[in-house]
This record gives structure tokens, sequence and C-alpha cells, in this order.
């Protein structure tokens, strides 16, 4: 069985236990961490993890972070002078996680989320280099009453989690799910 089975196998597990009412947004944050070789293995099998949501009883929607930056940034004033001057972009980030913030509010507005729902972000790798994933999720966790899923490319080891396998890491709350991880 492939590691991307055995982690929907996992989620699915998690899923279906009944959830506390009085958790902390932290603590709603659900992370299936998986290898960043299998992106594509993952993609082409996020059907499965909202049929097991939804059999679970719980509400599905999908947000995708993947596009995020090249919208956001092809909407700045001087866009052009960011693609000649790279290292300029570090005084704008703040805006980009922003304008994540703004649209995930709008998305939530949009689609009507309750609080027995899954919402799930989709293409965290694509903010690599330019926000840490603990901002990003500590600014929109509160925004959710259900849970939030992460799908999360790299490694969780020790409690610390690591994008791409590229940064150091750092501990968080949330709840790991890992091909291996029976619950």
């Amino acid at each position: 069985m492939s590691r991307v089975k055995r982690l929907i196998q996992s989620y699915s597990k998690y899923i279906s236990v009944p959830w506390r009412d009085d958790a902390a947004a932290a603590q709603r944050v659900i992370f299936c961490v998986y290898n960043e070789t299998e992106e594509r293995w993952l993609r082409a099998k996020v059907d499965e993890f909202e049929i097991v949501t939804r059999q679970a009883g719980h509400e599905w929607a999908m947000f995708d972070l993947t596009d995020t930056f090249a919208i956001w940034l092809a909407s700045q004033r001087y866009a052009k002078s960011y693609f000649q001057k790279p290292h300029l972009l570090s005084t704008l980030l703040p805006k980009y996680l922003a304008f994540i913030t703004d649209e995930f509010e709008t998305f939530l507005q949009k689609n009507e989320i309750g609080p027995d729902s899954v919402v799930a972000l989709k293409g965290v790798g694509s903010l690599f280099g330019f926000l840490k994933v603990k901002a990003v999720v500590d600014k929109l966790a509160p925004m959710v009453k259900g849970r939030l899923l992460v799908f999360f490319p790299g490694s969780y080891e020790n409690n610390n989690y690591r994008l791409l396998d590229g940064y150091d890491g750092w501990n968080y709350l949330a709840v790991p799910i890992t091909a291996g991880k029976e619950y």
C-alpha cells in the first residue's frame, strides 16, 4: 500500500473520532504530513480525504494556496520592479500574509463554513521562501470553527515540523498525521 493511501487511512481513523467543543484554535489544526516527493500523488488523491471526512459526518471545503503568491504579486503596483530586484520583496511580504488572510476570510464567508466542517489547505509548499507556515496557520486557525487540515509536504519528527525539509522547523500544537501513525 502506498504511503499516501496509508496517510488517508490514518486521517480517516482520526477524523471519525468525536470532536471536543472546547479545543483551542491551535488544537483544532491537523497536519497531514507527507514526503514532498509525493505532492502529485497527494493532489491526485485529495478527493479521498473529502470522502472519508464526509463519511465521518463532517462538511468539507478546500482552500488552495498554490497560486496566491502569483495573484498577489501581479496585483502590486510595482510588480515589474520586484522581478528586476527580488530582494525588495522582503519588505512587502507582510502584505502577502494579509492578502492570504483576507482571501481566506472571504472563502469562509462565501462557503458558510460551520463548526462541524473541515477546511483543508493545500499548496502550502508554495509558501516556501516567502512566509512561514506557522505564521499562516496562526492567522487562519482562529477563523475556522471546525478543524483546519493542512496538507504539509515535509517531515515531522520529535514534535518538530519541517517544510520541504528546508528549514530547521518549529514546534506546533497541531495534531500530526503521518502515513505510519495509527490512532
